[in-house]
């Protein structure tokens, strides 16, 4: 291996509890805290079995990939094996749309921070938080890996045992009336306001979009694969608490929202954990709470600009990007491809400033598809990886995937059944015009590439 090649290999600098965290900082944020408040309108109570369904879809596709994750760790993880297993376009492809993703995720994280901060101060502009954040977090990403790995972890974990305590603090409400005069509340919320199918099968039905949305993050373990110090044994552990962490972050934490508060009271101004405890007149845990949501946001904005970064500096290696951003730091960050993912990050800025009340509609339409489409070509190219190898080379597998090839079949069901349903909301139709437009000039893109690479 060549002096210069090796100086393009990414730091192993994260620890075993960084994956775990990083796993979980990249999956809480805005769909959870905020974005949980429009899923709740749409489906009432039934969203808890739609975060069911769509966790265990989640489960299967981060299964595929923990499987070829294991087998070969290395930067870039999905877009690497596309571009292996499927061919070079689907590695451009793949690549570029999960970087589109992380950024347009990124817009999204921090569009909603500046609606918790005016939960404190009410006539702070939503644009001037966004460029705060968005310029604080790009130093953070400057830094080594270890750093930011250290960074990730402390605010992961803040968000972590505050959803817990709420989880547990909420149960002490429910059945014994803590902080409610010692009348407790039961819960019969779940299903006194029009049942638990308040809307119909179709209002369930029709929230599997913002759930899907919301788990958009988890697939980022297998980008740390090629910083992970033993990513044989931090990779499958990381995976196989996805399952965990949907029904206590998810299901526990929107169940218990939902029997503290009537599910059609819940609105979309600020985070509903928010107004949660305001409502119950408990004295400054909303104030705690707004500061666990900011955190959180700030988390997964930190875990986006990390991936963008890291999937710039994969795609160059693999000759799908400019050779711009295959070259590290001093300290082994890819620091160009982080400035310029923050570039792109001022596009949120200025949507805040132009039309602050759409914001986070428009721009968790179009993450959505891009992350469906990442999941799609993760499932995909897994098919392809089994199909390569020898039975005694499957059987070595240290990681496999479970009911495959069924479970494969049924996720790429789904995730196209989510697609179809996307045509009939409304504000999220501009991702169905936004998408083919994107693959378009990645198709423009690619073939320009490739006839420079045949001169």
């Amino acid at each position: 291996m060549s002096k210069e090649h090796q100086k393009k290999k990414l730091q192993r600098g994260l620890d075993n509890r960084h994956i775990q965290l990083i796993a979980l900082g990249g999956s809480i944020g805005v769909g959870l805290f905020y974005g949980s408040s429009a899923t709740i309108q749409m489906g009432g109570p039934s969203i808890l079995l739609s975060y069911l369904i769509g966790g265990l879809v989640i489960f299967t596709i981060m299964r595929a990939l923990g499987e070829m994750a294991v087998d070969e760790p290395v930067s870039g993880s999905f877009s690497s094996y596309a571009n292996r297993y499927l061919g070079t376009f689907a590695g451009y492809l793949t690549g570029w749309t999960y970087w589109f993703m992380w950024v347009v995720v990124g817009m999204a994280e921090i569009s909603v921070v500046g609606v918790y901060v005016n939960y404190w101060f009410p006539d702070t502009p939503n644009w001037l938080v966004a460029l705060v954040v968005l310029i604080v977090f790009t130093m953070v990403n400057l830094a080594n890996v270890k750093a930011y790995g250290e960074f990730e972890f402390w605010f992961a974990l803040i968000k972590v045992v505050a959803i817990i305590g709420m989880i547990l603090f909420g149960l002490g409400i429910i059945f014994f009336g803590i902080g409610n005069g010692g009348q407790p509340i039961g819960i019969d919320n779940l299903w006194a306001h029009g049942g638990l199918l308040p809307n119909g099968i179709n209002g369930m039905i029709m929230s599997f979009v913002l759930v899907m949305f919301s788990f958009g993050g988890v697939e980022l373990v297998g980008i740390t694969a090629g910083e992970a110090k033993n990513p044989q044994r931090s990779i499958p552990k990381a995976i196989n608490n996805v399952i965990w962490r949907i029904l206590i972050f998810y299901i526990g934490a929107l169940g218990i929202m939902m029997i503290l508060y009537p599910w059609d009271k819940i609105g979309t101004n600020g985070s509903p954990f928010v107004l949660i405890f305001d409502k119950v007149g408990i004295p400054g845990a909303a104030n705690l709470i707004n500061f666990v949501v900011i955190t959180a946001a700030l988390s997964a904005f930190n875990s986006g600009l990390f991936a963008s970064g890291r999937m710039l500096y994969n795609l160059s290696l693999q000759n799908n990007g400019p050779k711009f951003f295959g070259k590290l730091s001093k300290n082994g960050s890819p620091r160009r491809g982080i400035l310029f993912s923050s570039l792109f990050l001022l596009v949120a800025v200025f949507l805040n400033y132009v039309v602050p009340e759409k914001v986070f509609m428009y721009i968790s339409a179009v993450a959505t598809v891009a992350v469906i489409t990442s999941w799609t070509i993760i499932l995909l190219t897994h098919l392809k990886f089994r199909k390569s190898k020898s039975k005694a080379e499957i059987g070595k597998l240290a990681f496999k995937m479970p009911l495959y090839p069924v479970s494969s079949y049924l996720a790429l069901a789904f995730l196209a059944f989510v697609i179809v349903l996307m045509g009939f909301i409304k504000d999220m139709r501009i991702a169905l015009i936004v998408a083919p437009i994107w693959f378009l000039i990645l198709y423009i893109g690619f073939n320009i590439k490739k006839r420079n690479n045949n001169r």
